[in-house]
């Protein structure tokens, strides 16, 4: 028989599932906290030109800038991967310098998104390069037939 002193103690079925389940609550819990304070450096914000000019972008801080490239503003350097450009999204522009490799798609009038830090001269240095591509792509065959689509459209109106 078990006496009251004794180290061995019965619990219910009912409380034993109780304490399982706040256990696991807990774990859970725990485990989402450890995740986001590891993570809470590679967190990257997305800014616009016109925040910056705004100061709303933190200096020295990881980021993305996205708007469109500038007609004109791309400045290759002669050592073959340092490339200046700006970005600009229509209320503001932003100095970007960029050493690498840029994807095939970058190129003048065409969308960006850039990964970097804000220098505190306003100077954005990307240490990546996202071009974007334009959402309305069409195959070169389906393509001459939404223009001939459209031109008959509007020759009907």
């Amino acid at each position: 028989m078990l006496s009251r002193n004794s180290a061995a103690v019965a619990i219910k079925p009912k409380n034993q599932r109780l304490v399982l389940v706040a256990l696991a609550i807990v774990a859970v819990i725990g485990a989402v906290l450890l995740a986001m304070w590891g993570l809470k450096d590679r967190a990257a914000y997305f800014y616009t030109p016109a925040d910056i000019a705004a100061g709303k972008a933190p200096a020295g801080k990881a980021m993305r800038l996205g708007g469109m490239v500038e007609l004109g503003s791309v400045e290759r350097d002669p050592d073959g991967v340092t490339i200046r450009f700006i970005v600009n999204d229509g209320d503001a522009q932003t100095a970007v310098l960029f050493r690498g490799i840029v994807p095939d798609l970058f190129r003048e009038g065409s969308g960006v998104v850039a990964e970097g830090r804000l220098e505190p001269g306003g100077l954005f240095v990307a240490e990546t390069i996202l071009a974007k591509h334009d959402e309305r792509y069409m195959p070169p065959e389906l393509g001459n037939q939404a223009a001939e689509h459209k031109v008959g459209k509007t020759v009907e109106k």
